[in-house]
C-alpha cells in the first residue's frame, strides 16, 4: 500500500503556514546545517525585508546578475497570503502574482529559482489549495505548469520545489530552461518530473519507491532528489540526462523512519550536496563526488 506520509509531513499544523511548509519540509533543515566556519571580516552582509511584508521575507534564488527571487508574506484578517518577489542588485523590488494564485489562507505565489536569463519558477496555490507550477518570463508573462496525472483536490498538484539558495546555477531551472519537480497525484502519491525548455513534460519515479521527489537540475539536465521506501526511509539519487537512474545513501545515514540521506542539489559536474539524518535523528552534511 503506497505511503501518504511524506506528503503528510509537508502539511503544516496551521492552515495559514502550511504551504509554506511544503519546500520547507525537506530543505530548510539543510539550511541549518553548519560546518566549521572562518571569521571573514571582509565579508559584507545586507539584509533586506521586501516593502510590505508581514514577518515573513525568505530568499531562495540567485543568478548571475545579482537578482534574488523569494516570497514574502502579508497578514491580512489574521491570514497570511504569499506573493513572489525579486530583489536587484541594486535593491530594488518588483513583487508579482501568479494570475490565478489563491488570496486565501497559505494560498499565493512562491517564487524559488531564477536562471541567468531572468527566468524564475516556483509555485502557486490557489483558490481551491491545489498547487501548479509556473515560469514566469523577464518581460512578467506566465506559464502554467501541471504534469501529466496531477491530482486536482486539496494539497495536491504540481510543485516546483527547487529552491535556488542551494545551488549557484539555481535549483529547478537550468540556463537551457528546463524545470525539475514533484507533483501529487490523486492519492497524495509523490512523483519526480522534468519539464525540457519546450514544455514537454516527462514524468519518473524511482523503481520500488513510495514517494520521488526531485530538488534540482543542473546545465547538463541531470536532476538529484529523495525518495522514500515502504518503512518511511529516505534515499539519495541521480537521475541523468537519459534517465538512468543511480540511488545512494550517505555513509552513516540512518535507517528509521524519517532518518535517512536528502540531496538537495548538484553542480555542472554532478557533485551532490544536502543533508542526512543519522540513527539518533542529527543531521550532518554530505558531499557526493562522482
Amino acid at each position: 500500500m503506497r505511503s501518504k506520509s511524506i506528503f503528510a509531513q509537508f502539511v503544516a499544523p496551521t492552515r495559514s503556514r502550511r504551504w509554506a511548509a511544503v519546500c520547507l519540509a525537506l530543505y530548510m533543515l539543510g539550511l541549518g546545517l553548519s560546518a566549521t566556519a572562518q571569521d571573514d571580516r571582509r565579508a559584507t552582509i545586507i539584509t533586506f525585508d521586501v516593502p510590505g511584508a508581514s514577518q515573513v521575507t525568505q530568499a531562495f534564488g540567485i543568478n548571475p546578475a545579482g537578482t534574488i527571487v523569494g516570497y514574502y508574506a502579508v497578514l491580512n484578517d489574521q491570514i497570511f497570503v504569499y506573493h513572489g518577489f525579486l530583489r536587484t542588485k541594486d535593491g530594488d523590488f518588483t513583487t508579482f502574482e501568479a494570475p490565478d494564485a489563491g488570496t486565501g489562507a497559505g494560498q499565493g505565489t512562491f517564487a524559488f529559482s531564477i536562471n541567468p536569463r531572468g527566468v524564475i519558477s516556483g509555485y502557486y496555490v490557489d483558490a481551491s489549495d491545489v498547487g501548479h507550477g509556473f515560469l514566469r518570463a523577464k518581460d512578467g508573462t506566465f506559464t502554467t505548469i501541471d504534469a501529466p496525472g496531477a491530482g486536482t483536490g486539496m494539497f495536491q498538484g504540481t510543485f516546483a520545489f527547487n529552491q535556488g539558495t542551494f545551488t549557484a546555477s539555481v535549483i529547478g531551472l537550468n540556463p537551457a530552461g528546463a524545470i525539475a519537480g514533484a507533483y501529487t497525484d490523486s492519492g497524495f502519491f509523490l512523483h519526480g518530473y522534468v519539464r525540457a525548455a519546450d514544455g514537454h513534460i516527462t514524468t519518473f519515479d524511482v523503481a520500488g519507491a513510495e514517494g520521488t521527489n526531485a530538488s534540482g537540475i543542473n546545465p547538463a539536465g541531470a536532476i538529484p532528489g529523495v525518495y522514500f521506501d515502504s518503512n518511511g526511509v529516505n534515499h539519495g539519487f541521480l537521475r541523468d540526462k537519459h534517465g538512468v537512474i543511480t540511488t545512494f545513501d550517505a555513509r552513516g545515514a540512518g535507517t528509521g523512519a524519517g532518518q535517512g540521506t536528502f540531496p538537495t542539489t548538484n553542480n555542472p559536474s554532478d557533485a551532490i550536496t544536502g543533508y542526512y539524518m543519522d540513527a539518533n535523528s542529527a543531521f550532518h552534511g554530505f558531499l557526493r563526488i562522482p
